[in-house]
């Protein structure tokens, strides 16, 4: 019988031990860099629909609060008319990378 080196077990269980993290549900590196990427997308999709809105005379961007989630923009806030409203959504709509607009906006 022939005998093995310390460092041939020592591979067989650097393999082993890096087949058993193949099926972790921890998250990946890549996955956490999308995260990561995904929240500056979405920080991005607020700042230019804020921007689009600040350029609109007939919106005030200080009664309108701008959240994104996944590409999704959701507005909230007080506005003054229902052409407002509509004319918020309008503008969200415009801004690259928006996915959807969930208006949530009132009138006061």
């Amino acid at each position: 019988m022939r005998h093995f080196g310390g460092a041939t077990a020592l591979l067989a269980l650097l393999a082993l031990g890096g087949l058993a993290g193949c099926g972790s549900n921890e998250p990946r590196r890549s996955d956490t860099r999308h995260g990561v990427a995904e929240a500056f997308d979405d920080a991005g999709i607020t700042a230019g629909v804020k921007a689009a809105i600040l350029r609109d005379p007939e919106l005030k961007v200080s009664d309108i609060n701008v959240e994104t989630s996944q590409g999704v923009v959701q507005l909230s806030g007080f506005v003054g008319s229902a052409d407002s409203v509509a004319a918020a959504a309008t503008v969200a709509r415009t801004v690259r990378g928006v996915k959807s607009v969930r208006n949530d906006l009132r009138l006061k």
